[in-house]
Parts: structure tokens; C-alpha cells; sequence
């Protein structure tokens, strides 16, 4: 630790700091622009300068490191002072240069109210100017569907260059030209390819990067906002959802630095208008295969006629990707009342709970990806599954104290890796220690083995599931204070619907079998939208969106999207978190587990609870770690996993996930989404096509 005197204050920290981080430490307040904690140092922008004592000129905080701080004559801590005249002085100056070609356009810019040089400009600038010259005009590039450019307003703090080379991984921005002439632009003015760059709107200090899906839509003071979680991948990104009336209005992320530190993903942003397009608002029935509006009796009155006397074992459900806990909890007490143990959750097949929660969640967990020092892919595209995680990766990799080995299909991650093969027998050598990468994970202090959807979504899923987990013990990943066995799970509900026994109980059917002709009559799919049902089976649809789920429905029940309700969801790492009602839903569309609930009651099968706090009472007595909401229960599992083998398939590992901008009804609904789908398969390269 160093001694530092700022302001007339003694403190102490570390040696590794920069001044700003110092001053900050210290309690004084900083203004900058081109200095982001997350990103490498440009000392561009000159507005955190300070005044070091003993020193000429102010300095630029960020660029100066508290180690290189002369101590006075007498061996004195050195001193820094930020609030002088000379400072100020220094800051007005900057401020005046910055905005010598600044547009006058805070009263239609998007930015407004959120914007760091109007708030800056107002705390540390002058009322006047002394430049009457002509302001420079720079032309706006199109850089994608997602982010609007004004580059008018661009102060070349060169944030948007740093973000995409060092965090996407897609150096795709940069700056072209020197002095006068220097813009910032995507050089040959094509899309951008990263899933991450909805973010580089919020980090832009001016208005010069702003949302294009959102642009003229609200005014920040006119939004209400409501602190919730994202349900577009596992990663269970910390959210907050902006809402005016009952309208979603925009999406933004919060700072949670064990999940998704301040980053979301494109599809987390970005899917607003899904959330009103295709929206199921009534229930209806299918009548001489023609759905027809109906009232929520008449519903009821038509499964009540199928389902009303049928055995347990002619009855099943199936939970898709954005289902809540408690929305699983309350359809599986229904099924209960029927004696049904036909359960299953869509990408479940290859977990067994039984178990133990260790063979299905990030044992490691995301934040864990910081320590790691071998890094083993197993079927997994992680830039596709959880751009979030990927991120996570990279930022590891880049500190050069991690190898990366990937198993399954070569993709272009956002990192170098060393790629060892396709498919099983490349696991199966690895498991012999017959690859070279071997060595590589048994040298590791901490070892991380990540398998993903592309080994767990095969027939043969829970045998390399199996086979991943004797690789992990094998290499030593798994000993005190450290688990390096991680499943990658690509849906919000899967961990949530495994911990709470959504699985075939017994001699239940799995989800493949239910959809095969003839193994039952009644099916009740809650968002289940991805899974084939054969002809003859009277399916029941709870679910948000006009989608493929409600297509193949006998019966809609129309049920709240994720910004509609208060939901558990569990992400991959089996963090329990929740998310909050930020609206309501549309029409007579109801919240999922009121719908059973009701449904219940017509079915003579009443469930005994008539609230949602009455249902999590049951839910939190059956399963206490459900209730200790932002903590991740530990749970054994890896040996038995190990132990218990399999036979498994040649056949190199394909990742289910084939377009990452549409993997959900919510992202099927947006035309944000249809559009960045379009332009990541090539089909639009770029403005002038």
C-alpha cells in the first residue's frame, strides 16, 4: 500500500492504482470521458487532469500511476490536489476545446438527460465561448441495425474503439485520418458483428453512439424503472426494464459484477418490440382446425371434456425456455392431483437431478472464470449460447494466464483457442490422456470443463455428460475450494425446472416420447415452443406469442412474458434470482401459474394455494435454497455423474443453436431481431445494399 495526501486527506492504497482511482478511493470527484474502469487507458480526453504538488502542470489522472508519485523533499507522501484554481482553471479549458465543435443539439438528442458532456459541461465548464470559427461537419456511417451514429457529436474519446478491439473481441472500429480530419468509423461502413454492441451505447460519453431501435421513443424522466433479470440465455444478466404506461420502452443492464459485470447482450437489449408484436391476449380453441376466440369458461369447459377423466399416464407437460419457477411448480402439482409423472423440460433430457445439482450448473461460476487457468469447451459455442460468459472468457484469455481448448464444432469465438476435434472420440482420448491438451488442464491450478448444448442436446447427451465429468475428476478439477465441472445452459427455466423435479418421475415420459403418436392424449405445453408433438394429441398452450407452440395448440391460454410477472429463475451457475413485474399483460392474458391455478378449479383438481405468496411458501417449503434469493447452493453430484457412463455416438457435436437472434418466441416477434438475423447470415452487408 501507498500513502497519498489528497485534498489535505491521508489515505492508503494500493501501488498498482492510477490517481483518478486514487482520488476516487479518497472520495473526490473526477470528471472524464475518455476513462472507463473496464477498459485500457487512452489518456485522451485531458478532463481528469489534477494538480500534483511539485509538478509544472496539471496531470492527467488516469494515465498516472500512484507509483510513479514523487514523495516530498523530506520524504513526505506526495500530494494531489483537485479542487485548486489551477485545476479548475485547466478543466474550463478542456471543456472549451471539447465543445468548440460540439452541435448545439441537446434538445433533440437521445442522450439528453444521460449524457456525461451535458452534465460535465454544466459541473465543470464556462458559460461562454470564444471560438466563432465554423464547426467541423462529419458525415454519420451506418454501422449496423442497432446502434445510430451522429458523428457530429463525437469528442474522439475513442471508448467505442476500446470496447469493440478489447471487449467484444471484433476490432472492427477505429479511428481514421489525424487532427482536424480524424473520425472514428467502422472502416469499410459495414455492420457490426459482435453480439455485444448495444453496449457501446452506454458507454459512449456524448451523444454520438445512440440506439437506433430506440431513437425519439421517450425521454429518460418520462420512464418508469423497474430492477429485474434477463431470461434470452442462462446467464441470468442483471436488467433494468423502462417502461412508460404498461409499455416496455427499452431494456438496459445493471452492474453485477459476479454475472454480467455492466455488459448484456444484443438480444437481452434489443428485444422491446417483441414484447409487443404477436401477442396472445384472449384464449382460443381450435374448432374444425380454425382457432376461434373464446372466453377464459369456455377454455377451461373444452380441456375439462378431454382431460377431466383421463388417467395420469395419458397426461403430460412440457416446459419451454423462458418458463418461471413457479410457473413449473404450479402445472406440476396439476399433474400431481393426476398422478402424472410425465414431466419434462425442453433441453432437459440428458439431466438426471437424482444426482445431484452439480452434474447440471457452472460449478466454477462465472465469476470463477476470472481464476481459471485451463479452459476445455465441450460442444459449446459460447458467443452464441451466453455472449455475456464468452466476454468473461475473453477478458481471462487476454491476461495471457489461460489456454483455451475447444471439442465440437470450430467457431469463431472472440479468442484464440487450440482446437482439438470434433466430436466424442477426441473426448474419449483426452480422457485417456492420450492429447497433448491433457497435460495442459492437469498443470492448471484451476481447470474449468464447460459442456454445452451441443453435447447435452444429443441422443446420447447424458453419456458425454458422463464422459465430461470422468474427464474433470481425472484431470483434478474437482478438489477443496474449487469445482472446474461447468454445464453451459442455454435457457433461463432448465437449472430452475431441475432443481424443482421437472423431470419424467418413475416410469414418466420424456419430452421426445410425449411427442411421439399415441403415448398421450392431453399435453400441456407452458411456452414449450420447440418441441415436435405427433398428430392426435390434444395439446393446451400456455404461452405470450403467436408462435409455433400456439400453431400446433388445440387450446391458447394466453400467458405473461417475463416483464409482466414476478418470477425465480435459476441461471446456469444456479444463482437464484428474480425478476419483477415492470408492466402487465395484454388483454386477458393472465400471469402462467394464476392460469393453472384456475385451470385447476375447472378440472376438479383444486391446488391449494390462491396466491402467488401462498405458492411460494410451498415452493420455499419444498425447496429451501429457492428462497435465499442472489446465492448459489452447492451440491454434489460429479462422482456419481462420472460413475455412471454410457454408450455414446461418433457423430461430431452440432450446437442446436442456429440462429443466436431467434431462439424464442419473444426474438421470433421482434423485427430488431429478424433484422440482425438477416445481417449476421450476410443477406444485408451493407446501407447502400
Amino acid at each position: 500500500m501507498t500513502k497519498l495526501i489528497i485534498d489535505g486527506k491521508e489515505i492508503e492504497v494500493p501501488a498498482e492504482y492510477t490517481l483518478i482511482q486514487a482520488c476516487e478511493a479518497a472520495g473526490a470527484e473526477i470528471p472524464r470521458f475518455c476513462y472507463h474502469e473496464r477498459l485500457s487507458i487512452a489518456g485522451n480526453c485531458r478532463m481528469c487532469l489534477v494538480e500534483v504538488k511539485g509538478s509544472p502542470k496539471p496531470i492527467a489522472s488516469c494515465a498516472w500511476g500512484v507509483r510513479d508519485c514523487r514523495p516530498g523533499p523530506n520524504g513526505e507522501p506526495p500530494e494531489i490536489n483537485t479542487r485548486t484554481p489551477m485545476v479548475k482553471k485547466a478543466r474550463e479549458g478542456v471543456m472549451e476545446f471539447l465543445l468548440i465543435n460540439h452541435p448545439l443539439d441537446c434538445p433533440i438528442c437521445d442522450q439528453g438527460g444521460e449524457c456525461d458532456l451535458q452534465d460535465q459541461a454544466m459541473g465543470y465548464g464556462v458559460d461562454t465561448s470564444r471560438f466563432a470559427e465554423n464547426k467541423r461537419a462529419v458525415e454519420d456511417k451506418y454501422i449496423g441495425a442497432l446502434v445510430k451514429t451522429s458523428m457530429n457529436r463525437c469528442i474522439q474519446c475513442t471508448r467505442c474503439v476500446r470496447f469493440t478491439t478489447e471487449v467484444c473481441g471484433v476490432p472492427e472500429m477505429g479511428a481514421t485520418g489525424r487532427g482536424e480530419d480524424m473520425e472514428i468509423t467502422t472502416y469499410l461502413e459495414s455492420a457490426l458483428t459482435s453480439e455485444l454492441q448495444g453496449n457501446l451505447v452506454d458507454i459512449c460519453p456524448v451523444g454520438a453512439l445512440t440506439s437506433k431501435p430506440y431513437a425519439f421513443a421517450a425521454r429518460p424522466w418520462e420512464l418508469g424503472k423497474t430492477q429485474s433479470i434477463d431470461v434470452m440465455d442462462g446467464v441470468g444478466s442483471a436488467i433494468r426494464v423502462d417502461t412508460r404506461g404498461r409499455e416496455v420502452m427499452r431494456i438496459l443492464p445493471r452492474i453485477n459484477e459476479a454475472v454480467n459485470e455492466e455488459w448484456i447482450s444484443d438480444k437481452t437489449r434489443h428485444i422491446v418490440d417483441g414484447l409487443r408484436t404477436q401477442r396472445l391476449d384472449r384464449p382460443y380453441i381450435r374448432e374444425n382446425g380454425k382457432l376461434r376466440a373464446a372466453s377464459w369458461p369456455e377454455a377451461f369447459a373444452a380441456i375439462n371434456a378431454k382431460a377431466g377423466r383421463l388417467d395420469g399416464k395419458r397426461i403430460g407437460a412440457i416446459a419451454g425456455d423462458l418458463a418461471s419457477v413457479e410457473d413449473m411448480y404450479a402445472l406440476k402439482e396439476l399433474l400431481a392431483k393426476f398422478g402424472s409423472h410425465n414431466l419434462a423440460v425442453e433441453g432437459g433430457a440428458a439431466f438426471d437431478p437424482a444426482l445431484g445439482r452439480a452434474s447440471y450448473i457452472f460449478n466454477p461460476t462465472i465469476a470463477g472464470i476470472d481464476q481459471a487457468d485451463a479452459f476445455l469447451i465441450i460442444g459449446s459455442n459460447p458467443r452464441k449460447e451466453a455472449a455475456v460468459l464468452n466476454a468473461r472468457i475473453r477478458k481471462r484469455w487476454r491476461t495471457g494466464q489461460m489456454k483455451v481448448g475447444v471439442i465440437g464444432e470450430k467457431a469463431e469465438l472472440t479468442y484464440g483457442y487450440e482446437y482439438l476435434g470434433a466430436g466424442t472420440d477426441t473426448l474419449s482420448d483426452l480422457v485417456a490422456g492420450k492429447q497433448s491438451f491433457a497435460d495442459v488442464l492437469k498443470n492448471a491450478k484451476h481447470p474449468i470443463v464447460l459442456v454445452g448444448a451441443a453435447a447435452t442436446s444429443r441422443h446420447d447427451g447424458a453419456a458425454v455428460l458422463a464422459q465430461a465429468a470422468k474427464l474433470a475428476a481425472g484431470i483434478g478439477a474437482i478438489k477443496d475450494g474449487w469445482n472446474g465441472f461447468g454445464v453451459l445452459q442455454t435457457a433461463a427455466s432448465r437449472v430452475g425446472a431441475l432443481d424443482i423435479g421437472f423431470v419424467p418421475g418413475g416410469k414418466g415420459l420424456t419430452a421426445e416420447q410425449m411427442g411421439t403418436f399415441g403415448t398421450i392424449d392431453v399435453l400441456f405445453s407452458l411456452g414449450a415452443d420447440d418441441s415436435k408433438i405427433a398428430d392426435g394429441t390434444f395439446v393446451v398452450y400456455i404461452g405470450t406469442h403467436g408462435d409455433k407452440g400456439a400453431h400446433r395448440a388445440d387450446v391458447i391460454l394466453p400467458g405473461a412474458a417475463y416483464t409482466e410477472k414476478s418470477g425465480i429463475y435459476v441461471n446456469t451457475e444456479g444463482r437464484v434470482q428474480m425478476a419483477n413485474r415492470a408492466g402487465f399483460p395484454p388483454g386477458d392474458a393472465r400471469e402462467d401459474w394464476a392460469i393453472v391455478r384456475a385451470l385447476s378449479d375447472a378440472l376438479g383438481k383444486t391446488l391449494p394455494f390462491d396466491s402467488l405468496s401462498a405458492l411460494r411458501q410451498q415452493l420455499f417449503k419444498a425447496y429451501p435454497h429457492l428462497m435465499r434469493l442472489d446465492q448459489i447452493e452447492a451440491g454434489g453430484g460429479i462422482d456419481a455423474l462420472a460413475a455412471k457412463g454410457g454408450k455414446v455416438e461418433t457423430a461430431p457435436f452440432k450446437s442446436p443453436v442456429s440462429d443466436y437472434y431467434l431462439t424464442n418466441p419473444i426474438a421470433r416477434a421482434s423485427a430488431v431481431m429478424a433484422e440482425c438475423s438477416r445481417l449476421a447470415s450476410g443477406k444485408i452487408m451493407t446501407a447502400a445494399e
